[in-house]
């Protein structure tokens, strides 16, 4: 088996540096474009089928990348956004940063001490949705054989290799926040996973504005 993960391409949030978690933003037409550089670049790989999320960016995302292969694009809720709650809108870049929790700033730099605002979800919760959704689908022998490919979010996609790569929670942005449209390859042989490569753009990176320091 082989899985391709992807996060979504650029939406006009991401431009502006507004935490979008589970607000439903579509793409921006750089981010379609983007898209579409991507799916050109895999479109010899013989996708079996695509999980996304169903926030519509992650949707769109998934659709281009699609193409005219005739699979299906199953949307499944644990490939959400982490939710950030009230603080969604919200800015957290360095120009115009308007978050009012000042520890905030955790859940980029000490992930393991980053504590969610009431009605947002932990990053320990993330892990284990998206772990849950990525264990199921390897131990699925039906899945055996397949290419499928998984259309999810930053901190979403991080979850789904977090159980693959990290340890310790403290090491959850290692490598940092993937670029929109990067893709992961995760193949498993034997009932064993491992990383192939990690957020590979198929696009020049003039093109991405979304780098989160």
């Amino acid at each position: 088996m082989q899985i391709y993960i992807i996060r979504h391409g650029e939406t006009d949030w991401n431009t502006k540096r507004l935490l979008q978690g589970a607000t439903d933003i579509p793409l921006n037409q750089n981010g379609i474009e983007a898209a579409r550089l991507t799916a050109e670049a895999l479109k010899e790989i013989p996708f079996d089928e695509i999980y996304t999320s169903p926030l519509q960016r992650a949707v769109q995302t998934a659709e281009i990348m699609r193409g005219d292969r005739r699979i299906p694009i199953i949307k499944d809720e644990r490939l959400k956004e982490i939710s950030f709650g009230p603080y969604e809108g919200l800015c957290c870049g360095k120009e115009g940063y308007s978050i009012p929790d000042p520890e905030f700033v955790n859940f980029f730099q000490n992930p393991a001490h980053y504590n969610p605002p009431e009605g947002g979800e932990s990053i320990a919760q993330l892990c284990v949705r998206t772990t849950d959704f990525l264990t199921e689908l390897i131990e699925n022998p039906d899945n055996r054989e397949k290419t499928i490919l998984l259309s999810g979010h930053g901190a979403c996609v991080k979850g789904l290799l977090s159980s693959l790569l990290i340890t310790d929670l403290k090491d959850f942005w290692k490598g940092g926040v993937h670029k929109n449209c990067g893709v992961s390859i995760v193949e498993v042989k034997d009932g064993k996973a491992r990383v192939l490569q990690e957020n590979v753009i198929y696009y020049d990176e003039k093109r991405s504005t979304n780098y989160i320091e």
